[in-house]
């Protein structure tokens, strides 16, 4: 399932959305890869969110895939959301950040 958010526009200031986005690499929800961040979460209005952060910070949200069902429980699965996004800048100081406070793997990872 690939879903486009084309249509988002920034609702946030810059500052706002760069805290935001802090949260989310602390929580390892945010990782970067090379020069994408991807970002995953349970709730499909948290990427609505995300998006918003990054067209405010000038980036452009590049894809967003259902890429796993996860228990929640015995009887309840859940769909595992990823969105894949592109900051402009190459030493923008969201990366820096993540060198400092991220991790390699988001918290849904089965390898971790």
């Amino acid at each position: 399932m690939l879903i486009q958010l084309e249509s988002i526009k920034a609702k946030m200031l810059p500052p706002q959305a760069e805290k935001k986005m802090r949260c989310w690499i602390r929580s390892r929800h945010l990782i970067c890869s090379g020069n994408f961040f991807i970002f995953e979460t349970l709730e499909y209005t948290t990427i609505e969110r995300f998006s918003q952060c990054v067209a405010s910070l000038g980036g452009t949200v590049i894809s967003v895939d259902s890429v796993n069902k996860i228990w929640m429980g015995d009887h309840r699965q859940v769909i595992l959301y990823q969105a894949k996004a592109s900051l402009h800048t190459p030493h923008h100081t969201l990366k820096q950040y993540w060198i400092k406070y991220g991790g390699f793997y988001t918290k849904f990872d089965e390898r971790v």
